[in-house]
C-alpha cells in the first residue's frame, strides 16, 4: 500500500465530513430530506415572526416569507437564510442605500418557496414548466426544486448549490425591486447577477451577488 495514500479509515472519515456538511448548509437552507415532491398542498402559509433592518439602509423595504405546506422545509431557517442574503453587504443594499426588514404582515416583497406544480401556478402566464423560477406581482417565487439541487448550468460552470441559492433570492428580488434581466459582458468575466443563470451563463463565471 502507497503509505502517502489515505488510509480506508481515514476517507471515511472525509466522506463523513463532507456528507455532514453538505448536511448542515442543506439545514441551514431550511431543508429538512434529500428530496422534495414536484407538488405540495397547493397553498403557501406566511412564516411568523419579523426582524429589523439593519440601521445602516437609508430605504428599508419589508419581505414577507411564506413555504408551501407540505414540504420538507423548516420555514424558521429558510426566512432566516433568505434575510441573511437579502442583507448581506455583497447584495442590493451594497452601497448602503437600501436594507430589508422582515414582517409577517403586508410587505414590499413576498418570498414564497413552493413546489415546482405551485410555481407554475403562481408563475402564470409565465412559463416555468416545473423547472425554474419567477417573480410576479410583487412576489419572487422561488422552485423548492431548484432550491434543493441548484441548476445545472450554475453548477457546470463551476459554481456551487449553496452560491446558486444566494443567486436565486438575489435574482428573483432583483425583479421584484424593478431590475431587468442582463447579458454576459464578456467571457470569464462575473455574471451580473441578473444574467438568467439557471438556463445559460453565456461564457460568464457563475455570480449570486449585485456587489460581488
Amino acid at each position: 500500500m502507497d503509505p502517502a495514500a489515505p488510509s480506508p479509515f481515514n476517507l471515511a472519515w472525509l466522506r463523513i465530513g463532507v456528507v455532514s456538511a453538505h448536511e448542515a448548509e442543506r439545514a441551514r437552507a431550511g431543508l429538512t430530506a434529500d428530496e422534495v415532491p414536484d407538488a405540495g398542498a397547493g397553498r403557501a402559509s406566511v412564516v411568523p415572526g419579523a426582524a429589523a433592518a439593519p440601521p445602516e439602509g437609508e430605504d428599508v423595504r419589508t419581505v414577507r416569507v411564506e413555504v408551501e405546506d407540505g414540504l420538507p422545509v423548516d420555514g424558521a431557517a429558510f426566512a432566516a437564510y433568505v434575510m441573511e442574503v437579502l442583507n448581506d453587504p455583497r447584495g442590493w443594499g451594497a452601497d448602503g442605500t437600501l436594507a430589508f426588514a422582515r414582517t409577517d404582515g403586508a410587505a414590499d416583497v413576498r418570498v414564497v418557496l413552493a413546489s415546482p406544480d405551485l410555481t407554475d401556478r403562481l408563475c402564470y402566464p409565465l412559463r416555468t414548466l416545473g423547472q425554474v423560477s419567477c417573480a410576479i406581482g410583487g412576489a419572487a417565487v422561488l422552485n423548492v426544486a431548484r432550491w434543493s439541487e441548484g441548476a445545472a448550468p450554475f453548477t457546470a460552470a463551476g459554481g456551487t448549490v449553496s452560491g446558486y441559492r444566494h443567486y436565486l433570492v438575489n435574482h428573483e428580488v432583483g425583479h421584484v425591486l424593478g431590475h431587468g434581466h442582463a447579458a454576459c459582458p464578456a467571457p470569464g468575466e462575473l455574471a451580473p447577477v441578473m444574467v438568467q443563470q439557471t438556463l445559460d451563463l453565456q461564457g460568464c463565471r457563475p455570480n449570486g451577488w449585485p456587489a460581488p
